[in-house]
């Protein structure tokens, strides 16, 4: 499958701090990819050096195809209307202003009111819908549902899925981790400026172990604990009550969820 996006030992210092330090990153054209990292890890960074909004000082990006950028904000006047916004994106590409997107998004209702005058979430899709104008290649997505209700992240997402399935690259860098498990074909963990993990979803948990969340209810409240061997745990919290005399009531088991893959790998060894 032909790459969408190459990254190769990216450095990029503010002053004496190098924030980068050999990035090295390939997506696959057509998938949806997610670069995750904590606060501080060199995420914002990368994104923007890939985009073009800041230089890097080493290594090279090679970007096969256009791009759109949905960024979390947008310096658009107080006063703009929304189709008035999208006509001028669309001058700006020299494209025609395509009207269906505001209603593919759900936003059709926008297209008379201010800017100011809209919602978080109301902006969000906006700033999609401007991001989409030139119909790009790869499409970068910061948080793409951040503000939305429930029945706007459902709708938002299988509106990502379209676009998977018309081709588009999809780049997406997401706090959620139900949205990134739901969503991604691939994810890269970074850590302290350097790549940790790239892969799958199956493939972190399999690097990391299967991890477990166990919950045990008895005659005296609930009781959570984490473990990694399903087996020897369940006997030594069995033995541990019964010792107590503590009655078991309902024993519940469930996988561990990528949240808590992400943070071993994240913050291992700190």
């Amino acid at each position: 499958m032909t790459d969408a996006l190459q990254v190769k030992e990216l450095r990029k210092s503010y002053g004496k701090k190098e924030v980068l330090k050999g990035i090295d990153l390939c997506v696959r054209k057509g998938d949806i990819f997610a670069l995750l990292g904590v606060n501080g890890a060199g995420k914002t960074t990368t994104l923007e050096c890939i985009e073009g909004l800041r230089k890097y000082d080493g290594g090279s990006i090679s970007v096969n195809g256009s791009i759109g950028i949905q960024l979390q904000s947008a310096s658009l006047p107080a006063h703009i209307k929304g189709m008035e916004a999208i006509r001028l994106f669309a001058k700006w590409n020299k494209v025609s202003a395509d009207t269906s997107m505001l209603a593919a998004l759900g936003i059709e209702n926008l297209a008379n009111k201010q800017y100011q005058e809209m919602s978080t979430g109301q902006k969000r899709r906006l700033h999609l819908a401007l991001a989409l104008i030139s119909d790009p290649d790869i499409v970068f997505l910061d948080e793409p549902t951040a503000g939305l209700d429930v029945e706007g992240r459902i709708s938002l997402h299988k509106y990502i899925r379209t676009l998977k399935n018309k081709g588009k690259t999809i780049l997406l860098a997401s706090h959620d981790m139900a949205e990134v498990e739901n969503l991604c074909d691939s994810i890269a963990i970074l850590k302290d400026g350097l790549i940790a993990f790239t892969g799958t979803v199956a493939e972190l948990t399999e690097k990391v172990g299967t991890h477990y969340n166990v919950r045990v209810k008895t005659d005296q409240g609930a009781e959570d604990f984490e473990v990694d061997d399903i087996g020897p745990s369940l006997i030594t919290i069995l033995q541990d009550h019964q010792k107590k005399n503590i009655v078991i009531q309902d024993i519940q088991v469930d996988r561990g969820s990528l949240e808590q893959h992400f943070v071993k790998i994240a913050r291992e060894g700190n």
